[in-house]
């Protein structure tokens, strides 16, 4: 095979393996969306397909690991096209930990059907879902064009999700204070909030692997971080 058609074959292998991740993304993010809104409605036909639609993730990780492996032994890359298939790697386990995040939301549907979700607090879940999803729909947009500024601006802004989960666990932690009969529905709401919250965490770990791709180093500093909730839970116990 000739030098052009070698290129033009590992070209073709790039771009499903891109392809793939972005088909990836898409039913990651209606998941998780899928998730919130069936846990605000009680919808548990809704969950039940969420719960459904992840081994359509996890089948869809495998083959990108398999195509991935398939092209290192058969092209061999190097610089920065070993950096792409390492990084469509990457991406492909954070976003199958994200569709993870929503099926385990779906699960907690049928536990708060029977009490429903105050409708205070679920404005709060939507608006920190609403948050995490532009996040993740955002760095997905980066993966195509490849900007390392967008990147780098995305992984700053990881202390906005972290702002609004803490001051949705502290409202969650009130009614709880407020009557023990919420405490079983708020325990759930706030394994769900959990949930959510590390939507955002994984879009920052695709931003910083974007970054990675683009320049062949890690992002310089530690991400910005405002997630108390751990020191109000010492605090509450």
């Amino acid at each position: 095979m000739s030098p052009s058609h070698i290129l033009s074959a590992y070209d073709e292998d790039l771009k499903y393996l891109n392809r793939r991740i972005s088909e990836m993304g898409g039913l990651a993010e209606q998941m998780c969306g899928d998730a919130v809104r069936a846990l605000v409605n009680s919808d548990s036909a809704l969950a039940q397909k969420v719960i459904s639609d992840d081994v359509i993730l996890d089948n869809a990780e495998r083959e990108i690991q398999e195509k991935a492996i398939v092209t290192i032994a058969r092209r061999q890359p190097v610089a920065g096209d070993l950096r792409e298939i390492i990084g469509v790697l990457r991406i492909a386990s954070d976003l199958e930990r994200v569709g993870d995040l929503g099926k385990n939301t779906a699960k907690r549907v049928i536990a708060v059907q029977g009490t429903g979700v105050p409708r205070k607090l679920a404005r709060g879940l939507e608006h920190l879902s609403d948050l995490a999803l532009v996040q993740l729909k955002e760095v997905l947009d980066v993966f195509s064009n490849r900007s390392v500024q967008k990147a780098e601006a995305i992984r700053l802004r990881d202390e906005e999700i972290d702002a609004m989960y803490t001051s949705l666990f502290r409202e969650l932690l009130t009614y709880m204070m407020e009557d023990p009969r919420n405490i079983t529905t708020c325990t759930h709401l706030l394994f769900c909030a959990k949930n959510i919250e590390r939507i955002g965490d994984h879009a920052t770990n695709i931003a910083e692997t974007i970054y990675y791709i683009a320049t062949g180093a890690a992002p310089e500093g530690e991400r910005p971080k405002d997630d108390t909730s751990n020191m109000l839970g010492a605090v509450a116990e």
